[in-house]
């Protein structure tokens, strides 16, 4: 079994509180909804809170406001699972949403696999990788660490083997290399996207020292990560279309399909496949025809910086 070396981070000062994340969240999916979202009146021209009050939310989940408003606290130890749902289904959470209230609230019901172990790559994965030749594909690891690509990854998305292996990230690549804003076509929903996940794992691993550092290296460097981070986001994108500007073959327009492995949900598959008979379809066989002189040209990535 091949391992993915975890690069060595100074871990940042503290753990992520799930006892704070717990409260913002709740705080930020209650702002984001106003009472005729929901079916309730509102009386009066001028609220002195964005979106739901407490009262609201707890009146359409069913408990009282004591109770909602010791959950909203971040004091989640003692909360039913039918109380959560019914939470969940007050402030109308995605199920990845409610998912993720569910890890910050009751964090010790869910098993939790040690933060900083070395992430392996089984052999078998890497040989499927090798025999999608003709499809983008990537393995993707906690905290967005990209672990293992194919060539046709290499040539459309750059050769991240060039890259030291801290490097190897979507998030630092997204918010830290300017190219990949060119090579986005819609940079803000990647961005987005990327932000969404980090949260996701930040619930699922309150505890992980290279997370938090990641967050706060993040938020130092980027202004724009720091607002999205405040936001408390979080999606598991599963599918859709990822818009890119190749330096060399122009628009591709590649459907992406990502799958979970059935025993270690920490790391996703992600490939990237273009309809056939399209533009993109054709621009990606002339990429894989060119083999090494594209993947040299390192679509959107230059050769790794050296200070």
């Amino acid at each position: 079994m091949d391992e993915y070396p975890e690069p060595v981070i100074e871990p940042a000062a503290g753990a992520l509180d799930p006892r704070a994340e717990l409260s913002e969240f709740l705080r930020t999916r209650r702002a984001r909804l106003q009472p005729e979202d929901v079916g309730l009146r509102s009386f009066g021209r001028y609220r002195r809170v964005p979106g739901l009050r407490r009262e609201e939310l707890a009146q359409l989940a069913g408990v009282s406001v004591a109770y909602y408003t010791r959950l909203e606290q971040g004091n989640g130890r003692h909360v039913s699972p039918e109380v959560l749902d019914a939470i969940a289904r007050a402030l109308r959470l995605s199920d990845a949403e409610h998912a993720h209230l569910t890890r910050l609230a009751k964090p010790k019901q869910h098993k939790r696999q040690p933060a900083g172990r070395t992430q392996q790559v089984r052999g078998p994965l890497r040989t499927l990788l090798d025999t999608m030749d003709g499809v983008p594909a990537i393995l993707v690891g906690r905290r967005g660490d990209l672990l293992a690509w194919n060539r046709m990854a290499a040539v459309v998305f750059g050769d991240w083997a060039e890259l030291p292996a801290q490097e190897q990230n979507w998030a630092r690549l997204v918010f830290l290399r300017p190219e990949y804003r060119d090579l986005f076509v819609d940079w803000q929903e990647k961005a987005n996207d990327v932000v969404a996940q980090l949260r996701l794992d930040a619930g699922a691993h309150p505890n992980d020292p290279r997370l938090s550092a990641l967050v706060g290296e993040l938020s130092v460097k980027s202004e724009e990560f720091r607002q999205l981070w405040a936001t408390h986001d979080v999606k598991d994108r599963c599918h859709g279309i990822q818009r890119l500007h190749h330096p060399l073959v122009g628009e591709l327009d590649l459907r992406l399909e990502s799958f979970h492995q059935a025993d270690n949900h920490e790391q996703t598959l992600a490939t990237y496949h273009a309809e056939p008979g399209s533009p993109s379809a054709e621009a990606l066989r002339l990429l894989a025809s060119w083999g090494t002189d594209a993947t040299r040209a390192g679509a959107g990535m230059p050769p790794a910086r050296t200070n």
